[in-house]
């Protein structure tokens, strides 16, 4: 009889055997197998766990069905109320991997090994994973940092800094530049309205001939007061226009 290879199961017909099937038990057995373990998809639709396992083709068919594990891509599809479990093979030489596209709303899907925990894939999201001889990893970068860090490249790995953190609401800055932002090139810096259409900006001037720093007040002023400058940048809110007693001194300079 045919024997089978130990990873995905594809039939290996030997010298005597199958003789007038050997052509469906390799159609069956292989060909087939190799198709769906390159190219492949197994669609798995709405709630529910699923342990997927390897099956093995015959001269009479290829035995693939909605639980096969020797696809490549593995899509989740529908409606999830809960996170979707999948249990895929694993053994001490097994190495498969998948692509999981969890297209389904709702809820996450989880990949793991038997007794494992596995990889979670967000709603919308999607994975490599493979299994390590434990349980099934996620290939590639993973997040670095912790929860709400905001990631950056550190010598070709993800990482993340307490420095800047987003937690899906606020932006939050301890530092930047050695606690400065850069806005190079004569760039501007908006502020939007509410319908994000138009704009307030500030920018520098083409040329600056000395680096200057203004310091905002501290405080708010009173109404009508204007925005004034000390003459080292320090700005602070003081009386519109020129006083009264200003006015009569520089008439008494002048003579008027």
């Amino acid at each position: 009889m045919a024997a089978e290879t130990s990873n995905l199961s594809l039939v290996t017909p030997t010298q005597g055997t199958l003789s007038g099937t050997w052509g469906n038990t390799v159609n069956n057995g292989i060909t087939e197998y190799t198709d769906i373990a390159i190219a492949g998809t197994l669609t798995l639709n709405g709630d529910g766990a699923v342990t997927l396992a390897n099956t093995i083709g015959s001269a009479s068919a290829s035995n693939i069905g909605s639980t096969t594990a020797q696809y490549a891509i593995i899509k989740v599809t529908g409606t999830l109320t809960t996170t979707k479990v999948i249990t895929a093979p694993s053994g001490a030489s097994y190495s498969k991997t998948y692509v999981v596209l969890n297209n389904a709303t709702g809820g996450s899907v989880t990949i793991k090994a038997s007794g494992q925990t596995g990889v979670t894939i967000a709603v919308g999201d999607k994975a490599l994973v493979a299994f390590n001889g434990t349980d099934y990893v996620r290939v590639g970068a993973s997040a670095g940092g912790s929860d709400t860090q905001v990631q950056f490249n550190s010598s070709g790995n993800l990482a993340g800094s307490a420095n800047l953190t987003f937690n899906g609401t606020t932006l939050t800055t301890a530092q930047l530049s050695s606690g400065q932002v850069n806005v190079t090139a004569q760039g501007d810096v908006r502020f939007e309205d509410t319908t994000g259409g138009q704009y307030v900006a500030l920018q520098a001037p083409s040329t600056v001939a000395t680096n200057v720093t203004f310091t905002l007040p501290g405080v708010d002023g009173a109404a009508g007061q204007a925005i004034v400058t000390d003459g080292t940048g320090n700005l602070s809110f003081a009386a519109a226009g020129v006083s009264q007693a200003k006015v009569t001194a520089i008439a008494m300079v002048f003579g008027f």
